[in-house]
């Protein structure tokens, strides 16, 4: 295909720690490829500082340079950041994606969850292979807004406020509906569920109540609540009758890491963190100190995170061959799962970053025949 347009896209790639480094040098080798064989825009990829490490070389987490950089660019690439050994002198992580976050007002932490053939089956449930939805993380407030806020009394009482607002709520709210209707436009169900704990908690009730009025203006699109330690249980037992659900900050953090481990675990886990004006993309894992720099790291999570960011870019600039090369890079990290050749070290297998790296590269010639002409 040719490229067919002059548009450069400006990407921020930000490998931050650990096996972050390792995922985001897999990353840049398969967009590369996809981008060779679908064309589209260019990106312009530029490597920036910042994490935990970086942190402990020079007294600063997310130079000013690096943010300016995210403000200013196209779309942003991020692989993971912390240390365990690394911390601020409270005690806390360096975590500049929180930051990140608030600086640009990334409040939709999209957490798709698919099963993928060729991976283990961890519920044993046959129905198990139709697990695909959504869970929709606010992420600007709730009980993270606590973070830097926090108190300690006498050593003897601790407070953390969560904080909810009609616009969090509304915004994010709206943001799950929009989505339920394009996977509705797309042939599968279309459901929102919002996970709350409305029995016990004034704020949560007041979320639930700025849900409802959102969902009013969505008569086409199911409604329904959960509280969320019973939605815990749900996922477990029966997750593939799940669609879209939307819920707190921390509620969220929660949800979406046991969302992966439905799915065999954290390196199949993208996510998108999405605002009014930017999108950072990003594996949901961490950086795993354990293996870091022992090319153990599956990079899978990375790759569909660049697809997603593809698809993000593809509607933000009218430029559809994006979504197509997003759409290719996900089914070859489905067609070189399935094939039975490489199986992630993170499920048993023999297949550490470069081995998986190079599957997903040689099927997307395959998975370009696949797609529809």
């Amino acid at each position: 295909m040719s490229r067919g347009t002059t548009q450069t896209l400006e990407i921020a790639v930000l490998p931050g720690d650990g096996i972050g480094r390792e995922v985001m040098g897999a990353c840049l080798q398969v967009l590369q490829a996809a981008q060779g064989l679908c064309g589209g825009p260019a990106l312009r990829c530029t490597t920036y500082n910042a994490g935990a490490q970086y942190y402990a070389e020079s007294g600063v987490a997310l130079p000013d340079e690096t943010l300016k950089a995210c403000k200013e660019s196209s779309a942003i690439l991020f692989g993971a950041m912390g240390w365990p050994d690394i911390r601020h002198a409270d005690g806390t992580e360096i975590i500049p994606q929180l930051d990140l976050r608030m600086e640009l007002g990334l409040y939709a932490g999209v957490r798709p969850i698919r099963w993928f053939p060729g991976l283990p089956r961890v519920l044993t449930d046959e129905r198990a292979k139709e697990i695909d939805f959504v869970l929709v993380r606010e992420q600007t407030e709730g009980l993270f807004y606590a973070r830097g806020r926090g108190r300690v009394e006498n050593d003897e009482e601790a407070y953390d406020t969560m904080q909810i607002t009609r616009t969090g709520s509304t915004r994010v709210t709206e943001f799950a509906f929009r989505l339920a209707e394009q996977r509705k436009a797309r042939g599968k169900s279309s459901r929102v569920t919002c996970v709350d704990k409305a029995n016990v908690f004034a704020s949560m009730a007041f979320f639930r109540k700025v849900f409802d009025e959102v969902a009013s203006r969505y008569p086409a699109i199911e409604k329904d609540h959960a509280y969320v330690d019973a939605m815990a249980l749900t996922m477990v037992k029966k997750p593939w009758t799940l669609d879209v659900m939307v819920t707190e900050n921390m509620f969220g953090d929660i949800l979406s890491d046991l969302a992966a481990g439905l799915i065999g675990g954290m390196g199949m886990a993208s996510s998108a963190d999405i605002g009014d004006n930017h999108g950072l993309f990003q594996p949901a894992h961490g950086t795993a100190p354990d293996i870091a720099g022992q090319g153990k790291a599956n990079p899978c999570a990375m790759l569909l995170s660049a697809a997603m960011m593809l698809e993000w870019l593809a509607f933000r600039h009218d430029e559809p061959q994006l979504a197509t090369c997003g759409t290719l890079i996900e089914k070859a990290v489905e067609h070189a799962l399935a094939a039975g050749g490489v199986v992630p070290m993170e499920y048993g297998g023999a297949a550490g970053t470069a081995d998986m790296t190079k599957a997903v590269i040689d099927a997307l010639p395959i998975a370009l025949r696949a797609l529809p002409q």
